[in-house]
């Protein structure tokens, strides 16, 4: 599906992490590979895990210091959008309680996405579309994923983060060019088996089993990484390239190109496929890992900070996982406003 909308800007981007710091080569406890081996092939050189935070603490504390930075007045935000897979409760939905916690009118439109790897992109459409007519004048989109979860710790991938975008409606401003797309068919290859209505929570649940060398249960993710990997490296150059056809623009013009933080063997062969200067991909992966929802918002964040704030910028960001599904957007920046990194 091909979206696209005129007279809306990002703002400015925050990030929350926790403090506590996870190094790979202090994690890394496998007969099956060292450490040294998991950074080389991952990229992940450490992330921030602490069970003290869940997603919407990380994401209310970025949006607050965002907020602040911009100088909102937050009676004048109308819309705010939650996006992660790992929501407070069952529900209530969490951006009814993230709306509260951050002081906005009750007038907020308040949602929540359950999305992971793409939700950002899918968040900022969802936006896009609800401010194109121009009533609404600025919005937050709050995107990560974290868990209190013990168990979680043993995924040597996942790193916690939250992160707030603020978007607001200008005459004149650029937009939004999206192309989506959705293959439920692949739906297994990222999954939580039970906790759903389908397969709801037994004792079970709870039995341990070995996966990829963890002992994990049927309430923590589980992931066929061949299958994943053929679908990143086949499925965003694709999108990105039909994305410019579509709109007329050529994509190897953009400054940036900002991809979901999964591996970086996949990420490189995704910019090799595109032609594009490795120079043009930043990379927050090897400080936070694979942080979900995160990782578009997060690598602009922590990556481009003091180099796009002041001066027109081109990008083009990719979301691609669990669902499975992708979502690409093109977008420009100028005035930008990234806050500090918070930690927790």
């Amino acid at each position: 599906m091909y979206c696209s909308f005129k007279n809306l800007k990002i703002a400015g981007f925050a990030a929350g992490v926790p403090k506590a710091v996870t190094r790979s080569e202090d994690a890394i406890h496998s007969a099956d590979y060292d450490a040294a081996s998991f950074i080389e092939t991952t990229g992940i050189k450490e992330r921030r895990i602490s069970n003290d935070f869940t997603t919407s603490d990380l994401c209310c504390a970025a949006a607050e210091r965002l907020i602040a930075d911009l100088g909102w007045e937050k009676s004048d935000i109308d819309i705010l959008v939650f996006v992660s897979q790992n929501a407070d409760y069952i529900l209530p939905a969490t951006a009814c309680i993230l709306q509260d916690r951050l002081g906005l009118k009750k007038e907020c439109y308040a949602e929540d996405i359950a999305l992971g790897c793409s939700g950002w992109v899918y968040g900022l459409s969802t936006i896009a579309g609800l401010m194109s007519g121009g009533e609404s004048k600025k919005a937050l989109l709050l995107a990560g994923d974290a868990k209190r979860r013990a168990e979680y710790e043993l995924d040597t991938l996942m790193g916690f983060a939250g992160t707030a975008t603020a978007i607001e409606y200008e005459e004149g401003a650029k937009g939004f060019k999206f192309h989506m797309g959705t293959d439920g068919s692949g739906h297994q290859s990222i999954i939580i088996p039970d906790g759903g209505a389908r397969n709801m929570t037994t004792e079970k649940s709870f039995e341990l089993e070995s996966i990829n060398g963890n002992m994990i249960n049927r309430l923590t993710p589980r992931m066929d990484g061949m299958d994943v990997f053929a679908f990143a490296i086949t499925v965003p150059p694709k999108s990105i390239k039909s994305l410019g056809e579509k709109y007329g623009f050529d994509y190897q013009d953009a400054d940036y190109f900002v991809f979901h933080q999964g591996n970086v063997i996949m990420l490189n062969k995704i910019i090799k496929k595109l032609k594009v200067d490795k120079e043009k991909m930043p990379l927050s992966l090897p400080y936070f890992g694979n942080t979900s929802s995160a990782s578009i918002p997060i690598t602009i964040a922590t990556q481009l900070k003091g180099k796009v704030e002041d001066k027109p910028t081109k990008f083009i960001g990719c979301g691609f996982g669990v669902g499975l599904s992708w979502g690409t957007v093109a977008f420009e920046t100028e005035k930008l406003v990234i806050s500090d990194l918070v930690e927790l």
